[in-house]
């Protein structure tokens, strides 16, 4: 996981200094196209900038500046005792399946959890739902399912203590952790 993590740094790290290099060389005239690029990167998310037609200066398209945005995101929420993902959450889902898809070396791990209320068995259950439920998604749009493994830590690994519905939402979760 450090390995991949480091190489995600010095990836952002690079893009970001040809998006300052870019800044600090174009004219008044340029129209200030993808202030975003700077942003850092994340694996391949399909095509490359290079295979596009008049992208050979470099620049990162729209659709791979998504990309990268969707696929930094990796803590999914849910809503008190419900293991479906939320809506708003399928685009980001399904870049992270593309991703999968894309790389056929890429490994992840799936942790679900639960906030502390209910019986450890219960939240257990409950996290595991919530992984599996996101892990059927990722299949679903591409993703094998040897690339993939499901773990539930239930209410032993919470994100955030305390007894307040802003804890208790916080740790009602899926993280997917590269390994």
């Amino acid at each position: 996981m450090g390995k991949q993590r480091n190489h995600f740094l010095k990836v952002g790290l690079v893009i970001s200094l040809f998006a300052l290099a870019a800044c600090s060389s174009t004219s008044e005239t340029d129209d200030g196209a993808d202030s975003g690029a700077s942003s850092s990167a994340s694996s391949n998310s399909g095509s490359s900038a290079s295979s596009r037609p008049g992208s050979g200066s470099g620049q990162l398209t729209q659709e791979q500046i998504r990309a990268q945005n969707a696929l930094r995101q990796t803590v999914f929420y849910f809503d008190f005792d419900i293991a479906e993902f939320k809506a708003e959450d399928r685009d980001t889902l399904t870049y992270h399946a593309r991703d999968l898809a894309a790389n056929a070396n890429k490994r992840v791990r799936l942790e679900g959890h639960a906030d502390e209320r209910g019986t450890r068995e219960y939240n257990l259950a409950l996290g595991e739902r919530r992984a599996n439920g996101i892990l059927n998604y990722l299949i679903v749009n591409g993703a094998s399912r040897s690339q993939i493994e499901v773990v539930s830590y239930g209410e032993e690994r919470p994100a955030q203590s305390g007894q307040t519905e802003s804890a208790y939402s916080r740790n009602r979760r899926v993280e997917i952790v590269a390994r």
